[in-house]
């Protein structure tokens, strides 16, 4: 990452998370409210995700890849037992743990509000990859080719490229700039039953990943990328699409 845009986005991330902090909280006590009388168990959650690319050892093999890791805080949207026969999944659409408040945080991104923090810790970025957990991110990086790469020099972020131009997982939205493109990129080889597959919407997000990574080479193309999904955010929200 170009040094200049090194610094420009640490000061955006202070700035936007404290300013967002003070704005939401009024939020806090009505969402923890809504979330304890539909269910019993913690308010809030700390889950373990990976964070930037670590360089591999010197020695080490150029394949092998490590992620920084850290305790991302969430909004509790799922059932509190809802990984306890299953251990880390990707949540899906439909998705029978996740509790009837918690679809609504999940649609209007409120369950990600307290991320800000995060941000102030310098865990995150404002902008960047959607942090994954580490178990299913070591997955995905072995079945997609380059998957790791999109966490290179990045923290990744409370919004981004991808999360405000695709759905949940990487779906492609209908009317979106790259829906013309789905069919030569989803499902190349046409391969039974692997129509609409999380590995397919997960490649689409890789592209948007990458693309946002090659901003931040340049000043100027990151503060007019940084500036886009910022302003976009908000939009995506209220229609409940990313």
């Amino acid at each position: 990452m170009n040094p200049a845009v090194r610094i420009a986005k640490r000061l955006i991330d202070v700035a936007s998370a404290s300013v967002a902090l003070t704005l939401t909280l009024p939020l806090y006590p009505v969402i923890a409210a809504a979330i304890r009388l539909e269910t019993k168990g913690p308010i809030f959650i700390r889950q373990k995700r990976a964070g930037q690319l670590i360089p591999p050892d010197p020695g080490a093999r150029p394949d092998s890849f490590r992620f920084e890791e850290f305790h991302m805080l969430k909004f509790r949207s799922m059932r509190a037992d809802a990984e306890k026969l299953t251990g880390a999944v990707i949540a899906s659409k439909g998705d029978p743990r996740i509790t009837r408040v918690g679809k609504l945080l999940r649609k209007t991104r409120l369950d990600e509000i307290p991320q800000f923090l995060n941000v102030l810790r310098g865990d995150m970025s404002l902008v960047g990859p959607r942090p994954e957990r580490p178990e299913l991110m070591s997955q995905l990086a072995m079945a997609i080719p380059f998957f790791e790469e999109r966490m290179r020099g990045l923290k990744p972020g409370i919004t981004g490229l991808a999360q405000v131009s695709l759905g949940y997982t990487g779906e492609v939205l209908p009317g979106s700039e790259i829906e013309p493109y789905a069919k030569e990129l989803q499902n190349p080889f046409d391969v039974p039953g692997a129509e609409n597959s999380l590995a397919d919407d997960m490649r689409m997000k890789l592209l948007y990943d990458l693309a946002y990574s090659v901003a931040t080479d340049r000043l100027s193309t990151f503060l007019t990328m940084e500036a886009r999904i910022v302003m976009k955010t908000p939009l995506v929200m209220l229609k409940a699409l990313g």
